[in-house]
């Protein structure tokens, strides 16, 4: 085989899921109205075969922004709305016994899906919450000994209210590092708005995507040759170098009880490459770590309390120390 065809064909996959990964955003935007960054997101996520944290308040679109990005992309997708009763089988699946052949049969849960959106993680107990710890990790559920692989790909999408608190479980520091990345979900702009208004008045109907005009533009084969394309994303020694100091950074913050562990760093530098090659590059620059720094690290710091009665964010300090790192030249 000529490799030179080869390779040829090769970029040219890529070159095309490239395409069709960009066009996800026009395509969602038929149901979901300026949400670009939070389309981003997912899509990084996707591509790093992370999982995201979603945080907002109330009817921003959260559920609809997963569910239009399922049925762009062609996915299959499920919701749990977590509550304080829920329980781990609830979501992993159980063994049941079935009285015509005496023998029991294992009758999966929601979690076997392509994209599992967890409504309102914090409103069910630890036990539930670390459920889907083994599925997040290891791509798989073990029930009764038996591991089980979950679909490919598999993303889970967990949304939380980040201003009522009463009656939550508010996820340990150990399972928020597990997520890739935590997108905040803000208010529309005016004109945003209006125009989410304009289109209920014109009888938009958010759980119907299809007559909404969302159709599959993608698929898991770009996924896949995309993912490929990343891997090959070059990653310059002055870049990672740029990484560890901001990772190294939040540890020596004066404002931080908890700094980002080498797994936060790793996140950074992975959603890095993905965004630069989404954006049409095969290597990394300063801006890529720089855009995706603030997502992939604010749900892996801790503030001390004095700075958060001060007024101090994760995102100021992050902010700051972006401020403060030498940038590679």
């Amino acid at each position: 085989m000529d490799p030179t065809t080869d390779n040829a064909g090769t970029a040219g996959d890529a070159g095309g899921a490239r395409a069709s990964l960009e066009a996800l955003r026009a395509e969602i935007a038929k149901a979901v109205v300026g949400q670009d960054p939070a389309v981003t997101g997912l899509v990084v996520a996707l591509l790093c075969r992370g999982h995201v944290l979603l945080e907002g308040v109330p009817g921003v679109a959260k559920t609809l922004l997963v569910r239009a990005l399922a049925s762009a992309l062609e996915l299959e997708t499920k919701r749990v709305q977590f509550t304080p009763d829920l329980m781990p089988s609830d979501v992993t699946g159980s063994l049941v016994y079935d009285t015509r052949t005496a023998e029991f049969s294992f009758q999966p849960g929601p979690v076997f899906t392509n994209l599992l959106l967890a409504d309102e993680i914090n409103r069910t107990p630890p036990k539930t919450q670390s459920s889907l710890l083994e599925a997040m990790e290891e791509r798989q559920v073990t029930v009764d000994g038996t591991p089980r692989p979950l679909p490919e790909p598999f993303l889970v999408a967990a949304t939380q209210n980040p201003v009522e608190y009463e009656g939550t479980y508010p996820l340990p520091e150990a399972q928020l590092d597990r997520f890739l990345l935590k997108l905040t979900i803000p208010l529309p702009a005016r004109q945003d708005e209006i125009d989410v208004l304009t289109r209920h008045a014109a009888g938009f109907n958010p759980r119907d995507l299809r007559a909404a005009g969302v159709r599959p533009v993608a698929g898991p084969a770009d996924l896949e040759a995309a993912r490929a394309a990343v891997a090959k994303t070059t990653v310059s020694p002055e870049i990672t170098a740029y990484v560890v100091d901001i990772c190294r950074a939040t540890r020596e913050s004066p404002s931080l009880a908890l700094g980002v562990s080498p797994r936060g760093a790793t996140a950074l530098l992975a959603t890095a490459r993905a965004w630069a090659w989404l954006t049409g590059r095969d290597y990394v620059i300063p801006d890529d770590v720089k855009a995706l720094a603030l997502p992939a690290l604010r749900h892996r710091v801790q503030l001390r309390p004095e700075a958060e009665m001060e007024g101090v964010t994760a995102d100021s300090v992050i902010n700051a120390i972006l401020a403060h790192v030498p940038v590679p030249r």
